[in-house]
């Protein structure tokens, strides 16, 4: 068959044509920053899971499996009833950061199941009880102690004797503004059961605070068909087959949330007042802002029903003839698009989970608006909010209305900066346009602070993640030449232009004392430092941390490796490659040589990198924990080869002078006029011995090696805690394999030794690259002690294969991440269907954190598909076994 998706998206840049309309709506909109209006700052009290479906939003709007346009207008999602529940099934439940025993929780079963970029094709399972869904006893039962684990949906009574529908919701475009919604309905009980399914359609509520816009209108010319009108998309209609059509306004109901008269009156939660209570809440007009079609039926056991409904802005006949035909052209032309990507030679557990991840990471996009200069001071016919807490007040120049790639868009429907450009090193593999698209959103000025600093995320836009922006650039810029077979220089200058904004902002705001040494705070690491780095304790003057140091050194390479490929293009980029070469030399010798008290990051005692500490009294101590912050500066490496180096003379000539010059800058770090038996030139933070003590520590199981992955913080500290006494307190840092034990630094689901994927990829990638230098004659024990020497690209398969574990199944017949529930084993309806999550427990691999987070677990992917380029570049060929692992 003929590449349909793969033309589609050269039709689509910029979210238009096939990608005005996708997967967009937000599966959470209550409990976030944009929709706080409290004095307080809680946000998660503001708007509550209960008040949501009375509640209309100011920034956005959430939805079960939703689609909507890319300036959400118009939004479309399925709702359902089992007919015991209190309320409608129209949004995703779960627990606040307060309520949940370790943090947020959605608690809910879903899954994306596949998608198109283009979204001309979508699908997503929902399993529905057929009891009443326990609310109340998730919230009583995740009041537990934070040493117990998540009270979770299957631990309850709701899917006993599989008494619970499976719901697959597909989208299929019949064109760019004519979309197919199918609902099929799997009865899994072992008796008849009913299901109502209420297919939404509704405008945003884009009206009520922007006086340009009048209000859109809905009504029923017939039975069979609602027409929409607005003066912002025209007109369109919502064909469906039998049901009944309830009208209300999407507008909210102040009698219920705010104790006042409604303004309307048929408001937002008055479909679900009409539908639970039969009350009179639905306009018996037929006209409104928010429309559903109530439809029901029952289903006998083991039996199936399907639901239609087509948007559209044709006018058409017969909206039925060619449905079907439609939904299976598209998935047909869905498999073509991703077998073109996905390498046959892989096993096919190993493509089914390649696609899974992909299929997420198009299901996570979101519209994402938020003007903070309104949220700050509403609109000009408005008040200005009454806040005691003005967050992120110096952000006024932030105004996003974009479609974003979100992390979990139901436990962090909100971009978050550094998330993004892992995010997007995936979605070149699928979407190379978009990808660039996400990578340029957070440098625009509109984004990017004024000063250079690019926002990190709706809670606090000035709080500091690691600075992977320019390594997501570099890439995208990659894969994507790769894929073409051309270079995108515009892309690549544009980005570098303002990243150069971004590093002097590091250097001006993070190195205050002009040392080369910097501090961050938390840089995502969380809780792995052993107090709470964006807040040091009194008497601390400074922290000089190895990871924020070690972070800005792989920040001058990729910036260095950029400059050199532009000067290809434009020979005075070789002049930037100088300096962010000797921004690298000035970091690599700072780590190694600190100021008069000679405290080196290096502790020769230990042969690891440490925080250190320094106090008022101008004294300095090393905070002696082993953790992933010691083993960032192995990602501070890069390889040029020889040919292309040579090629740039005026750099060339700067460098060797730099390192003549100043023999003590290069003689620890890289040497320039040193080659690799291959002639390649070796630009790194760690050589000799150094590289192989990192080592010896990072593949000891009794250490960082899992049989999963990287811990994120040594085992050793299991049975060896550290304690840091400073002013009378006593800080300790344990290594715990799953979520922390303590509400620490916030209670959010803080942790202290799991797995997670993006610093594992990343150090895989930095052991390719050492081994492009060195070459197979490089040799390391993996496991350390085992008398097993592996070449460090063996090294980087092993530990690819230890990730993928986590993936396959186990002797169970599990996936590995799953926890232990019967139906992930024996149910046949259950256990084939992938689940993303945040992180892994370091000893057991079971999935924690947020259970969606595509986002950065979505590298698996990217691991998938290096290794198979290994592997064929190799020519190495597949165990006839591996295919058979997993099935």
């Amino acid at each position: 068959m003929h590449n349909k998706e793969e033309e589609r998206l050269a039709q689509s840049t910029s979210n238009r044509t096939w990608k005005k309309w996708g997967t967009y709506l937000s599966e959470r909109q209550w409990g976030t920053v944009r929709e706080d209006y409290s004095p307080d700052g809680y946000a998660w009290n503001f708007i509550s899971h209960d008040m949501a479906q009375s509640n209309a939003y100011r920034w956005g709007d959430e939805g079960i499996a939703g689609l909507c346009d890319y300036q959400q207008i118009l939004c479309l999602a399925p709702a359902f009833w089992n007919g015991k529940d209190p309320i409608l099934k129209e949004r995703l439940f779960g627990l606040t950061n307060g309520q949940g025993n370790h943090g947020e929780d959605v608690k809910e079963l879903y899954y994306h199941l596949d998608a198109s970029p283009t979204h001309s094709y979508a699908k997503f399972l929902y399993k529905y009880p057929q009891t009443e869904f326990p609310y109340q006893e998730l919230l009583e039962q995740n009041k537990r102690g934070r040493i117990l684990p998540e009270y979770e949906l299957l631990d309850t009574d709701a899917f006993r004797e599989n008494r619970y529908f499976d719901i697959f919701i597909e989208y299929a475009k019949a064109d760019t503004t004519d979309i197919l919604m199918k609902v099929t309905v799997y009865n899994r009980g072992p008796e008849a059961a009913t299901i109502h399914v209420l297919p939404h359609l509704w405008f945003r509520n884009y009206w009520k605070h922007n006086a340009r816009y009048t209000r859109p209108d809905m009504r029923a010319p017939s039975d069979g068909c609602v027409q929409t009108i607005s003066d912002r998309n025209g007109k369109f209609h919502l064909y469906h087959q039998e049901g009944e059509q309830l009208f209300c306004e999407n507008e909210t109901n102040n009698q219920r949330v705010h104790q006042k008269e409604n303004d309307f009156p048929f408001v937002k939660d008055g479909i679900n007042n009409h539908v639970i209570h039969r009350a009179p809440t639905v306009n018996p007009e037929k006209r409104g802002t928010k429309v559903a079609i109530w439809q029901q039926e029952e289903i006998p056991a083991g039996g199936v029903a399907t639901f239609k409904v087509r948007l559209s802005k044709k006018t058409i006949d017969d909206p039925w003839t060619e449905f079907e035909e439609v939904i299976a052209r598209r998935k047909a032309e869905t498999d073509v698009y991703y077998g073109a990507i996905i390498p046959a030679a892989l096993p096919q557990e190993h493509q089914t989970l390649a696609r899974k991840a992909f299929a997420g990471m198009l299901w996570t996009k979101q519209f994402y608006y938020l003007d903070m200069y309104k949220w700050h001071y509403g609109e000009l016919h408005e008040q200005p909010p009454h806040r005691n807490l003005k967050r992120n007040f110096d952000w006024q120049h932030l105004t996003c209305r974009h479609i974003i790639s979100m992390p979990d868009k139901w436990e962090y429907p909100w971009f978050a900066a550094w998330d993004l450009a892992f995010h997007a090193t995936t979605l070149v593999h699928i979407d190379p346009d978009f990808a660039k698209h996400q990578m340029q959103l957070m440098l625009r000025e509109y984004y990017m602070h004024p000063n250079g600093q690019i926002p990190a995320y709706e809670w606090n836009f000035s709080d500091v993640n690691p600075p992977v922006h320019a390594w997501g650039v570099w890439q995208v810029y990659e894969t994507d030449k790769k894929k073409t077979g051309k270079p995108d220089w515009d892309f690549l200058e544009r980005a570098f232009q303002k990243l150069l904004m971004n590093f002097t902002w590091w250097v001006n705001q993070k190195d205050v004392n002009g040392t080369d040494l910097f501090e961050g705070g938390f840089l995502g690491l969380d809780n792995i430092g052993v107090f709470d780095r964006s807040h040091l304790p009194h008497g601390i003057k400074k922290l000089q941390q190895a990871d924020a140091t070690s972070w800005m050194a792989m920040y001058a390479l990729n910036m260095l490796r950029m400059s050199l490929e532009l000067a290809q293009q434009n020979r005075s980029y070789e002049e930037s490659a100088a300096k962010f070469f000797r921004h690298f030399l000035n970091i690599g010798k700072a780590m190694h040589h600190i100021g008069k008290n000679d405290i080196s990051l290096w502790d020769d005692r230990d042969n690891f990198y440490y925080d250190a500490v320094q106090y008022e009294n101008g004294t300095s101590e090393l905070l002696r924990v082993r953790s992933l912050v010691g083993v960032i500066p192995l990602l501070a490496v890069e390889v040029i080869d020889s040919s292309f180096f040579d090629r740039m003379l005026e750099f060339k000539i700067r460098a060797v002078s730099i390192t003549r010059t100043r023999p003590d800058l290069g003689q620890l770090i890289s040497d320039i006029e040193e080659k690799g038996k291959d002639g390649h030139y070796l630009f790194s933070v760690m050589r000799g011995f150094r590289l192989v003590h990192i080592l010896k520590r990072l593949l000891d199981e009794d250490e960082f090696l899992s049989d999963y992955g990287l811990r994120s913080l040594s085992k050793y500290h299991e049975d060896h805690p550290f304690e840091f006494g400073h002013n009378g307190s006593q800080h300790t840092i344990q290594y715990e394999p799953g979520e922390s034990s303590s509400p620490m630094f916030g209670g959010n689901s803080n942790w202290r030794g799991p797995i997670w994927l993006p610093l594992n990829y990343l150090i895989i990638q930095s052991l390719r690259k050492y081994h492009k230098y060195f070459g197979d004659g490089y040799m390391v024990e993996f496991p350390t002690r085992s008398g097993n020497n592996l070449s460090l690209n063996q090294v980087a398969d092993e530990l690819t294969k230890r990730l993928l574990r986590l993936f396959e199944r186990n002797g169970d017949g599990k996936y590995q991440y799953h926890a232990n529930h019967a139906q992930f084993a024996e149910d046949e309806h259950f256990k084939n269907h992938h689940l993303f999550y945040e992180f892994f427990h370091g000893d057991t691999g079971q999935g924690l954190g947020s259970s969606h987070q595509t986002g950065w677990t979505a590298l698996v992917a990217n691991l998938l598909l290096e290794m198979e380029e290994q592997r064929t570049a190799s020519g190495v060929q597949h165990h006839p076994q591996e295919a058979a692992v997993g099935e």
